[in-house]
Formats: structure tokens, sequence, C-alpha cells
């Protein structure tokens, strides 16, 4: 599939509780084969599922067996400990939607398992229509319980429409743009680029600058002041906590339950780095003025996917691709083989943006990085954050790189 990781990014972990949040197709199922993740653990969040087009199968041990559709939300909390597994249907052709995970606040985080399914009434307004599935907006609440005060609306705009809502000054704000150019306060907002205003904003104006609808995820909440640590599917508050949750899922602890009905294995944890995981926070807040009251990446700021169905990540310019870099995967070690930056775009530091994100993205899926490309060892070179999840080059891995090329 075409995934985009969103958040966390460099500059932020968190907005709100809201700690991932991965923006993905839309996929034809028919070139990429869809959706398919076996059973896998969770600990100290609440995953959110949203779609757009598709379905997916969920099931989970808490014994749930649901769908995710289009305008319907899925919300499971894994706090000690769940397992579940998503696939895509036999009905689906194209698969769109996001991802995303809560945070649980330190007096919540070993919170027993649950799972919630809520279809929110679209609330039609002058040049908007809302789905609030978490929190409230314009009026609508949403009754699903979550342990930190949050805000979650997919919000879809009519062509040139300007819509001001009133929101909680007390919260921070993401706007998440999944098609249509949005204008959030002085900045234009791209598809599947992600802005962000802090709180102490008492209204947000988002204008659509397309002669088309343009659809955006709003989320929000008030500022997690907590660090989390986030490896794999795990959050913990210490390396301790997440090395307890790995050997828990490998030892095929009953912390984590069983998912009854899916057909095959369960998925294998990865191994963890050779290093303690650090914890993650944002960055201090400081006193903003008016004028810096929204902060987000330039308009033309390159956006970089995760395409899984041809083995690279790809970044984007404007929408149009600038460059690749290319891999296969080799068990839990993503090898890295070629990496290229389109002559119209050199110069601009492309490539090292490109190959940050895919190796921190490598980070984020529990998976080790193999550098066979020239140029992704280079950076690596002067990288050596990314030293604990390196393997070296070998013969072996090179021979395996010749046969899985052909």
């Amino acid at each position: 599939m075409t995934v985009r990781r969103t958040l966390p990014q460099r500059a932020r972990t968190l907005i709100g509780a809201w700690c991932f949040a991965d923006h993905y197709g839309p996929d034809n199922i028919a070139e990429t084969g869809g959706m398919e993740v076996a059973p896998h653990p969770h600990t100290g969040l609440q995953t959110v599922s949203w779609l757009f087009s598709g379905e997916i199968e969920h099931r989970d041990s808490l014994g749930s067996h649901a769908y995710v559709r289009p305008g319907e939300l899925n919300l499971m909390t894994g706090g000690h400990g769940i397992s579940h597994s998503e696939v895509s249907t036999p009905r689906t052709t194209v698969l769109h939607g996001v991802q995303l995970w809560v945070a649980l606040p330190e007096e919540h985080r070993h919170a027993e398992r649950d799972f919630q399914h809520y279809v929110p009434e679209p609330l039609r307004i002058d040049g908007a229509e809302i789905r609030v599935f978490l929190g409230s907006l314009a009026g609508r609440e949403s009754p699903v319980r979550t342990f930190t005060p949050l805000l979650g609306a997919e919000i879809v705009l009519e062509p040139r429409a300007t819509v001001t809502f009133a929101v909680d000054p007390g919260f921070e704000h993401g706007l998440l743009v999944d098609h249509g150019d949005v204008r959030l306060a002085d900045t234009l907002l791209r598809p599947a680029e992600l802005g962000y205003a802090p709180a102490g904003t008492a209204a947000l104006t988002l204008v659509n600058e397309s002669d088309d609808p343009a659809r955006t995820v709003l989320l929000g909440g008030t500022p997690f002041e907590e660090e989390i640590v986030m490896w794999w599917n795990f959050i913990g508050r210490s390396h301790e906590d997440i090395v307890r949750a790995r050997e828990d899922w490998a030892n095929a602890s009953d912390r984590f339950g069983a998912v009854e009905g899916y057909p095959g294995d369960r998925l294998p944890a990865p191994v963890l780095p050779h290093a303690t995981i650090a914890p993650r926070g944002n960055p201090p807040r400081r006193r903003l003025t008016p004028e810096r009251h929204l902060m987000t990446e330039s308009p033309a700021a390159p956006t970089v996917e995760r395409n899984d169905a041809r083995h690279r990540y790809e970044i984007l310019v404007d929408g149009k691709r600038a460059g690749l870099t290319a891999y296969r995967d080799r068990g839990e070690q993503r090898v890295f083989f070629h990496t290229e930056v389109d002559d119209a775009f050199a110069g601009q530091g492309l490539a090292a943006r490109l190959v940050e994100h895919a190796l921190s993205d490598v980070r984020d899926l529990g998976m080790r990085i193999v550098p066979v490309c020239p140029y992704v060892a280079k950076f690596l070179k002067k990288h050596d954050e990314f030293a604990d999840i390196t393997d070296p080059v070998t013969p072996e891995v090179l021979a395996w790189l010749d046969t899985e090329l052909g």
C-alpha cells in the first residue's frame, strides 16, 4: 500500500494525545494486494480506524469481530495488552483512509481491553459536511470514551468554501489534508500535509482553494505533557516497558490474549535495537506571536510516501515524484539498494530528506537497515543515530539481493 507517515515527525511527536497518523491510499487492491495484517499486539494506546473507501475486517483478543467502513469509527483500547488482525475484504476495490493512535496517560495506560464502534451522523453546515467521531465540534458530540480530552472529525469542504469553527482554546490542533488545497490561517496545505495550530486558538478558519471538494481530518486535544517510549506496536514510559512487552508477546503470554478466526500465524516481534530506546516528547512550548500561531512546513514542502507495492519510498514535490529510494525486505531487514533524484530537482537536499524519512520509518516499524545503496551508506556515516538498527552488508545479503532482483 501507499502509506504516508504524518505523525510523529522530527519536530513534533504528539498533537494532544494523538501520537501516530498513517495516511494511506487510495490504492487499487487488484494491484497492491490490499491490507492483511496478521494478529499483532498493542500496549499503552487506543487505535482509531477511519476509512474514506473500502472495508477492513477487524478481529481482536477481546472477542470483537467488526468491520471498518467509510464514515464509521472503530476504536480499540489496548492498555495493558491486546492483539488484533486487520484484513481488507473481498468487497474492497479501492482502500483509502487513516490509521491513528492515541497515547494513554500514565494513570490509564494499563486500562482493560475495550472496543467501541460508532457511526457519526453527517452534519451539513454552510460550506462543509462534518463527521465528528471523537470529542465535539460544531454542536455535535461523540459518545466514544477516551482517556484525555480529544477531537477527531472528518471535514469535507465545498469548492472555494470558507468555514470557521469555534474550538477549545485549551486544545492544540492538527489538520491533515486528504485531497484538495486547504488554507489554515495563512498557510496553504496540500494533500498529505499536516498543519499544526498550538493551544490558545479559539477559532480555526479553513479555506478550500480548490475547484473541487476538499477532504480533511481535524485532530485536537489538550497538550500531552508526558514523554512516551514508542517502538513497533508498543507505547510505554521506559525502555524496560518495551522489553517486557516484547518478551510477553514472544512468549505467547496471556497479557495479549488470542485472536480467534484469523486463518494464519500471528506476527512475530522484531528484534530490539542494540541501544536504549529514548523517550519522545514535544519540544518545549514557546510564547507565540499572532503571526506565528500556525506551525507547518512551507506550502511547497516535499512529502515522502512509502509505496509497499513497488518496494520504495518516494519524495513528492507539488504532487510530482522527484526521487525514490528502493528496498527489498529480508526478514526483519530492509535492504536499501538504490536511491535517485530527478535532475530537475537536484541541489535541493531532497535525497537526504527522503533517506532520513525512510530510515526513521524503518525504526518505527521495528525493522533493521542494510545499506547496499552507496548513498544510504554515505548518509549513515554522518548520522550515527541509526547505528543501533544498522546491519552490515554481507556477501550473503548481496547474493540474496541479486536473486531477489532477478
